[in-house]
Parts: C-alpha cells; sequence; structure tokens
C-alpha cells in the first residue's frame, strides 16, 4: 500500500519550490487540500487507464486558485508532461496560477468561486442519464459556502440523487478577511445538509490513512439515503507543513520569503 502521507509530503516539497520560482500563487490554500487529492488520486478513487494515459473519473477543483495542487500528482501520472513541469517558473510552460481546461488532466476551469459543485453535478447527472460509470469528486472551500451559486448546486444534486458526485468541503476556518466565524458565521452547515439527505462524514483533512478510510465506508455507505450525494468535512489548516504560513490570512496569497526563511521552510518539509 502506498505511504500516502510520505507521498503528500514530496508534493508539498515540489510545491513550495514552484511557489518561490513563481513568486506568486496561493499556497495557504493549495496545502490545506493537498492531503485531500493526493488520497484522491494515489488511493485509487479516481480511476486511471494506463494506456491512454487519462483519469477516468473527474476532479473539480472549485476553489480555482488551488488548483496547483493537482500539477505534480498529473505530473507523476504522466498526464502533464515533465517538461512542463519543469520550465513551470523558468520558461515556456502550459501550466498556469488558476488551471483551466487547456491544461491535461484539469477538468473544469475554475477560479470564479461558487461554481464547482454546479459544473460537478452537471456533470454527475449527464453521466447517471447516459450510464456511464464515472464518479465526480468536487473540492470546494468554505468560503464558498457564502455564495448563492453553491446552495443551488447543493440543491441540485440532491433533488436528483447524484451518488457518484462526492463533494469535498475544505474547512480551514480562514478567508483572505480572517477566520470564517468572524466573517460570517456559519453555523453547522452538518446539520443543515444531512437535512437534505446528504450522506456526510467528517475527517482529520491532513490524516491522508483517515480520508482513505472514509472514502471507502462513504463507498459501501448501506442507509435508506444511500442514493444521495456525499459530503466530506475536512477540517484542515491554511499553510499546512510550514510554519511561516499555518493558520494565517495573509498567505492566502504569496509572501516574499528571506534566504533564511526558505531555508526553514526547507527543513520543516525535509
Amino acid at each position: 500500500m502506498a505511504n500516502l502521507t510520505e507521498i503528500a509530503k514530496g508534493y508539498r516539497s515540489q510545491l513550495f519550490e514552484k511557489f518561490v520560482e513563481t513568486a506568486q500563487g496561493h499556497p495557504g490554500s493549495t496545502f490545506s487540500m493537498l492531503d485531500i487529492v493526493t488520497t484522491l488520486y494515489h488511493g485509487g478513487f479516481v480511476r486511471f487507464d494506463e494506456e491512454k494515459k487519462q483519469f477516468i473519473d473527474k476532479v473539480i477543483i472549485s476553489k480555482g486558485h488551488a488548483t496547483v495542487a493537482l500539477y505534480p500528482i498529473l505530473t507523476k501520472f504522466g498526464v502533464i508532461d515533465q517538461k512542463d513541469w519543469d520550465n513551470w517558473g523558468k520558461s515556456e510552460s502550459v501550466l498556469r496560477i488558476f488551471g483551466n481546461t487547456t491544461i491535461p488532466g484539469i477538468d473544469a476551469t475554475s477560479g470564479s468561486l461558487g461554481h464547482g459543485i454546479g459544473v460537478g453535478a452537471g456533470m454527475a447527472l449527464s453521466y447517471k442519464r447516459s450510464g456511464i460509470s464515472k464518479k465526480v469528486f468536487v473540492v470546494i472551500s468554505e468560503g464558498e459556502l457564502y455564495e448563492g451559486s453553491t446552495w443551488e448546486g447543493l440543491l441540485f444534486a440532491a433533488h436528483n440523487k447524484l451518488d457518484n458526485l462526492t463533494i469535498f468541503i475544505d474547512i480551514n476556518s480562514l478567508i483572505i478577511l480572517g477566520g470564517t466565524d468572524d466573517c460570517l458565521a456559519l453555523n453547522s452547515i452538518k446539520d443543515k445538509l444531512s437535512g437534505w439527505g446528504f450522506v456526510t462524514a467528517e475527517v482529520d483533512g491532513h490524516n491522508c490513512e483517515q480520508i482513505e478510510e472514509r472514502l471507502h465506508a462513504l463507498e459501501s455507505y448501506s442507509h435508506d439515503n444511500k442514493d444521495m450525494p456525499r459530503i466530506v468535512f475536512a477540517k484542515t489548516i491554511k499553510g499546512k507543513g510550514f510554519s511561516v504560513m499555518e493558520n494565517k490570512p495573509n498567505w492566502h496569497y504569496w509572501n516574499p520569503l528571506t534566504d533564511e526563511q526558505i531555508e526553514q521552510c526547507r527543513k520543516e518539509i525535509a
């Protein structure tokens, strides 16, 4: 069995170096969801066609500013060309700070927050009606629960009983303006969504083994609502892995680092 924690750690190191090279991006949000997507891809939940070098299932990163978390993973699987990963931040590359569908393996152009669930639900409904056995995973930020379009997408998914749709809510308790409880308290989102019939689970969003266990449990879920979409509430830390960034709203964006701070970050992730 793959050591998902070690794999995620390697991706953190690679991404940190790319943030240093490009001197831009959104490390706080990227590092908060990295363990989630590492588990999805390397845990086998997103199925891979080795011959075509394509993923069968779909992954939508609604918080498009963190789509870069997928780049080293897609490179590892051979979906993104190694040259594009190596060149990014130095010379010509297909990769961008915000993901878009011109990049191999990126299933939706995102960045305008609040649309990922709608996009994912549309895909999931299309697959169900066409009898296509494909799963759709969507990762949204906690702050996207402030968006009306998010709730429209959730209502649509519940109404259509999209059991091929799994939504991760990355709960790092911060948006760019500060703490979510201070900006606009969301109260018990789990109670609200459970009331709509969603099958829900809670995880430590940095414990890959726990994420893996919960996903397997959701796949085999036996209940009156077993044909409903799944929602995973993942408790995370913004900027996870680097003490200079953790739980600091200003690290929503990249900030200049001294040489000493860069070395400190490298030691922390080594």
